[in-house]
């Protein structure tokens, strides 16, 4: 029996899902993934690749897909994250050969004009009959802005300057009439735009904030919080504070907190344990890893003790979370993970398409009878 798909808004803003905990991949769309490593086996970031585990993943029952935008490698000896697919059409591409799946784009504000970016966006939802979603990235690494001769705003200011960006884009969506924008920073003529995003309603939202003011950005604007985790503690006192804000806004269809994680799952404790430290101790490219931690720092150097101390989980994935064990253990630190208020994890790993089936054959069951996932329809 064919499936049909509406894009009601309360569909999109579940993903399509009824999961409590929803699950997606992170960084596919660039070679090597997350991970910042030397082994032979990492993720080519292919559009071959890219498209088998999305199709995997969406006969899965998995949720999202979510791309990094970059313009240039981490250097060292593999110049991890080199070779990088371009989000927006990354995501058209997988979308028009899926069926459940969302698939967002990662955009950095700055970099493409509003007017631009509702048109395109609007392409990729339509493409997709409303499973586009869209992730905002209000600054980024100024090495790579160079390449487009941009210098970014003082931190707050982006905020500032995505807010009026956002309204715009939202504003073309929901419009019908012609209208000026006269903002701080955009003035902007005669705007109108056709068509609206598919089926009425509007792509799901998402923006990354580690600090108050892009948490409070995400809050108030934004579906979703992505935030990486530095201790479980902190971030649960993060989840309720972006929860209270949300409130305090009126804002009761603020959705949560995702998060990332780097994922070794195997059939034993020990072989996990023993591939983590192959690929992200042994393997690992660290040369990268300084040069991450100098371009995050902006800055041509940076304390002995914030590489020692997050030099593994960079070249593990991102410096995300790590969570390494048999399914057992694996499906219990996701549990740990919605316990304390997460509402979706981006998995990384070292290759999606050799790791993601045995996580889908041995996981999810486990976080199904742990209520926090039901069977996949298929």
């Amino acid at each position: 029996m064919a499936i049909t798909y509406h894009a009601a808004l309360s569909e999109r803003l579940s993903l399509y899902s009824r999961n409590k905990l929803k699950l997606g991949v992170f960084g596919p769309n660039m070679s090597s993934g997350i991970a910042l490593t030397k082994v032979p086996e990492r993720w080519s970031g292919s559009w071959e690749d890219n498209l088998r585990l999305a199709q995997l993943l969406d006969e899965a029952g998995i949720e999202f897909m979510l791309p990094v935008a970059r313009w240039k490698g981490n250097q060292g000896a593999t110049n991890p994250q080199e070779a990088t697919l371009e989000t927006i059409t990354w995501a058209c591409g997988l979308l028009a050969q899926t069926k459940r799946i969302t698939v967002f784009g990662t955009v950095h504000v700055p970099l493409v004009h509003p007017v631009f970016a509702a048109k395109q966006f609007v392409t990729a939802d339509h493409i997709s009959r409303g499973r586009f979603g869209l992730n905002i990235v209000a600054g980024w690494n100024q090495d790579e802005f160079d390449m487009f001769g941009i210098e970014q705003r003082e931190h707050d200011i982006r905020y500032e300057y995505s807010a009026e960006w956002l309204s715009v884009v939202r504003q073309l969506w929901e419009r019908e009439d012609t209208f000026d924008f006269e903002g701080r920073f955009l003035r902007l003529k005669g705007l109108q735009a056709q068509p609206k995003p598919y089926g009425g309603t509007r792509p799901v939202m998402m923006n990354a904030g580690g600090s108050v003011t892009g948490r409070a950005f995400a809050t108030k604007h934004c579906d979703f919080l992505f935030a990486t985790i530095r201790t479980l503690e902190q971030s649960e006192a993060e989840i309720r504070d972006a929860r209270e804000r949300a409130r305090e806004l009126g804002r009761e269809d603020f959705l949560g907190v995702f998060t990332t994680a780097s994922v070794v799952c195997r059939p034993r404790q020990r072989e996990a344990e023993e591939f983590f430290r192959y690929y992200a101790e042994e393997q690992a490219d660290f040369d990268a890893v300084r040069h991450m931690l100098t371009v995050a720092n902006g800055s041509t150097s940076f304390r002995p003790e914030v590489y020692e101390r997050m030099r593994v989980r960079i070249a593990a994935g991102y410096g995300g979370h790590t969570i390494v064990g048999d399914p057992d253990r694996v499906a219990a630190e996701f549990v740990k993970l919605s316990e304390i208020g997460f509402t979706g994890v981006a998995c990384g790993m070292v290759d999606y398409l050799a790791e993601y089936p045995f996580f889908i054959g041995e996981v999810l069951p486990r976080l199904e009878r742990a209520g926090l996932r039901v069977p996949n329809p298929a």
